[in-house]
């Protein structure tokens, strides 16, 4: 399903979502979520093994960043590449990033064997990505700079004219700007502030 996105465009999630895949008596109920970062991560996990604490298995994956380069795939005691690795295998073909899928299994009293585990653990993700709603994400830097207030008119023409967002600004006899754009613009925006006389790019 691989669609001409641009080079600063990528795939995810806009909100938390969940399935659900049953066999032979086990009950596998996925977890997907929006996430920025590892850290944020743990505390989700943490918190689904705390909710499902009689549940024998919290397997994960998860990809972080335009190209998905941070990932980690967790069987969490299952037979080795039998969860962790299914989970992630959804996530790269739907070429999701900025995710996290969380498969708890309750045990059923019927041992699945590989290929059902596998089976399994890769449905329950389909249902949790099918029942969320995938957006496109754009990569974006920031910058703050400074500037005389006469040279307002430019630099808000620029901004302007560069689609940016401003996060923060304030106006004094000199300005105080702090704003995002989107990656592929940045280095073009950074050349064109440049020029403007008495800017001061400060991060």
């Amino acid at each position: 399903m691989s669609e001409n996105l641009a080079s600063d465009s990528y795939k995810s999630i806009s909100k938390p979502s969940m399935g659900i895949y049953k066999e032979l008596g086990s009950k596998f109920l996925s977890f997907a979520y929006p996430v920025s970062s590892e850290e944020e991560i743990k505390e989700i996990i943490s918190t689904l093994k705390k909710e499902h604490f009689s549940a024998r298995h919290h397997c994960y994956a998860y990809r972080l960043g335009i190209t998905g380069e941070t990932w980690r795939a967790n069987d969490d005691g299952e037979p080795s590449s039998s969860a962790g690795r299914p989970i992630l295998g959804q996530l790269l073909s739907n070429e999701l990033s900025d995710i996290l899928v969380v498969v708890v299994r309750y045990f059923g009293g019927t041992k699945l064997g590989i290929p059902g585990l596998i089976r399994s653990y890769k449905s329950a993700t389909i249902d949790a990505i099918k029942n969320g709603e995938i957006i496109i994400k754009i990569a974006s830097e920031t910058i703050c700079f400074n500037f005389d207030y006469t040279n307002i008119e430019p630099v808000m023409k620029l901004l302007k004219a560069f689609d940016t967002n401003v996060i923060k600004q304030e106006f004094d006899l000199r300005c105080n700007f702090f704003i995002s754009i989107r990656e592929t613009q940045y280095q073009n925006l950074l050349t064109a502030l440049e020029e403007i006389e008495g800017l001061i790019i400060t991060s």
